[in-house]
């Protein structure tokens, strides 16, 4: 295997909505800033928007890593994988630039239609990923895994907290990266 791919196919778009789970890595510019690697849900939670550009949402965490990874002046580096857990083995990377749509302002709202209800709730932004490399390797490290269903804890999280709650957290743990860089602005 180890091909590239111009696009994102009809066959490469099956593949990667059909993943339960994907993983989104960023990294500062700063040698010494630490790369960030986070595991995300696909409950209704990625669509792929073009044969060049994916959108994820971005669920409010107990850090805020990719965020001040994309938004900081001069990077917006990112990779998106997706691993087969069952069927034949496959990874697809996407790597590209990421563009961070908050939903506090708004610019977030053109896309939010494209995710599940419960999820856009639990957000806090909406990252567009415009796809530069696509390509996909072998997979065979990647071991055989059932799927059980998705958690359902940040739904939950979230409605206990209510929108006030979330805004007062994401001022006490997503402000800035663990690196210092700016994270999630509030008002």
């Amino acid at each position: 295997m180890g091909r590239t791919y111009d696009e994102i196919s009809d066959r490469l778009r099956e593949f990667i909505t059909s993943q339960p789970v994907f993983f989104v890595a960023t990294a500062p510019l700063a040698t010494e800033g630490h790369v960030n690697c986070s595991p995300k849900s696909n409950n209704g939670e990625l669509a792929v928007l073009d044969s060049r550009t994916i959108a994820y949402l971005d669920r409010t965490g107990s850090g805020a890593e990719t965020i001040a990874h994309l938004k900081e002046p001069g990077n917006g580096r990112i990779v998106v994988m997706f691993c087969a857990f069952t069927g034949p083995p496959r990874i697809i990377r996407l790597h590209g630039h990421g563009e961070v749509l908050l939903r506090e302002g708004g610019r977030a709202t053109a896309y939010e239609s494209l995710f599940r209800p419960e999820s856009v709730f639990a957000s806090r932004s909406v990252v567009l990923v415009h796809v530069e490399r696509i390509a996909d390797s072998c997979g065979y490290g990647v071991p055989f895994m059932t799927f059980e269903g998705h958690r359902r804890t940040a739904d939950e999280w979230h409605a206990r907290k209510g929108e006030e709650g979330v805004r007062q957290y994401w001022a006490e743990k997503n402000a800035e990266s663990i690196d210092g860089l700016a994270g999630v602005p509030l008002p």
